[in-house]
């Protein structure tokens, strides 16, 4: 087990490095940095599933570290929640295939809703319908599942994830996020204590 445990080390890792770096980031960073931290609107992220996961995961860290970010379930917003969309917003969708139904659907509505509203998206297919409707995409690179049967999103995850800490992060340097700011956003946990030690 332990030659099985590495060499899918070794598959994930190699699919964060094959990520592909374009000037896509810088694109997207600005589009964040002037709608809601200049703007004043707030991240919208969304996606089905597994990616939906991911999509709050982002949202959450976003917020703690001074972006104003919501998971809008792409289902739901079919049924009302789409009204969480206002303007200045900027959305962020996650599909792998770029085919899913429920996101693609969600960009027609949101468009219907405010024709302006701007579009990150994160996908394994940058020829998809999902990346066509976007202003920016982000390409995952595709990697290979590292599941036995090659389908349950396991590397995809990885990717994705590695792709919103990327802009979490160089957001965060764009805005000049400080330390004492983070304290203000966490004031429970180790995490707050912390960060108001080192604010101090």
């Amino acid at each position: 087990m332990i030659s099985s445990i590495n060499e899918l080390l070794k598959r994930e890792a190699q699919a964060v490095l094959n990520i592909p770096v374009t000037d896509a980031y810088e694109k997207a960073v600005a589009l964040i940095v002037e709608q809601v931290h200049e703007k004043k609107g707030k991240l919208v992220t969304s996606g089905m599933g597994k990616a939906g996961q991911i999509a709050m995961n982002i949202a959450t860290t976003f917020c703690s570290t001074g972006i104003p970010a919501v998971f809008l379930h792409p289902s739901e917003a079919q049924h009302g929640d789409l009204g969480i969309l206002q303007e200045n917003d900027l959305m962020l969708l996650i599909s792998n295939s770029g085919k899913t139904r429920e996101i693609v659907e969600l960009t027609e509505l949101a468009r219907k809703l405010n024709p302006d509203m701007k579009k990150i998206v994160i996908t394994g297919n940058p020829d998809s319908p999902l990346a066509q409707a976007a202003d920016i995409c982000l390409a995952t690179g595709h990697p290979d599942e590292v599941c036995l049967l090659g389908m349950t999103p396991t590397t995809s995850t990885t990717v994705m994830t590695v792709i919103g800490d990327i802009l979490v992060v160089e957001t965060m340097r764009r805005t000049g996020f400080t330390i004492e700011e983070y304290s203000k956003r966490h004031h429970g946990g180790y995490l707050g204590e912390r960060s108001r030690e080192l604010s101090k």
